[in-house]
């Protein structure tokens, strides 16, 4: 089935390349930022537009989600198979006579930032069990961690996402905000970091929990917050551990 990704984003870039590495063919790489499109196209020698879409089997929208719908209006071929790489959005979301179908990729994409595509799990939804098929063999010449799902585990998939991901790089920052305040830099703090990663591969995180909140330490607990000038890290501090404590019943 010939395939057209549309969009130039993270996801886009990685996803091009994902298939390219994997034998999947792409017809056509589509979106609006030429730019990007042509490093896209250079790297992994798939042509390019940013005025006329190609004719495809399968098309793969990969932009934000708040475009997807405005995006998915400008397929006007009935027969083909549309998916999006949501993880919040229904595949009802997209507007058009095709048959709709979700393919969510449960990773965080960065340009720069090299990806083992094999160890991505895939997540996909379709209307008929011909396109799941499809959508599956697709996922499964990527990696082997692919789940086939219905929206509603997507929505609990996705908000797992934000939790582990999200929330935690943003403390990330927040760290090293603290850090940087007393020029200590953050980099002495990476091999913490990947340690606490680590264990979680064979540890449930709940078991490798560590730190004051942890023990009750009421008076390490207490000397952090009187440390702590930012508001939004106070609040951050206190919020964590009175969750901390709760979930080990000493609270």
């Amino acid at each position: 089935m010939e395939t057209v990704i549309i969009g130039s984003g993270n996801v886009a870039y990685h996803l091009a390349k994902a298939f390219t590495q994997n034998g999947i063919a792409i017809k056509q790489i589509f979106g609006r930022n030429e730019e990007a499109l042509k490093t896209i196209s250079e790297e992994n020698n798939i042509p390019y537009s940013t005025e006329n879409l190609a004719d495809a089997d399968f098309y793969l929208i990969c932009v934000s989600d708040s475009a997807v719908e405005e995006i998915s209006k400008i397929i006007d071929r009935k027969d083909c198979v549309v998916a999006h790489t949501s993880g919040s959005l229904p595949k009802e979301i997209l507007v058009g006579e095709y048959r709709k179908a979700s393919f969510y990729p449960l990773q965080t994409f960065s340009k720069p930032k090299d990806l083992d595509y094999s160890q991505i799990p895939f997540f996909t939804e379709a209307e008929n069990d011909a396109d799941q098929e499809f959508l599956k063999s697709i996922a499964l010449k990527i990696s082997e961690n692919v789940m086939v799902t219905d929206y509603e585990k997507r929505k609990y998939v996705h908000l797992t996402a934000v939790f582990s991901c999200n929330f935690v790089n943003h403390l990330f920052a927040r760290a090293k905000e603290v850090s940087d305040s007393q020029n200590i830099p953050f980099g002495f703090f990476i091999p913490l970091i990947d340690e606490t990663v680590r264990k979680i591969h064979y540890l449930d995180p709940k078991d490798a929990q560590t730190g004051p909140a942890v023990r009750n330490d009421g008076r390490v607990l207490q000397l952090h917050e009187k440390l702590i000038t930012n508001e939004e890290h106070l609040k951050l501090y206190k919020a964590l551990n009175e969750s901390i404590m709760k979930m080990y019943g000493l609270k």
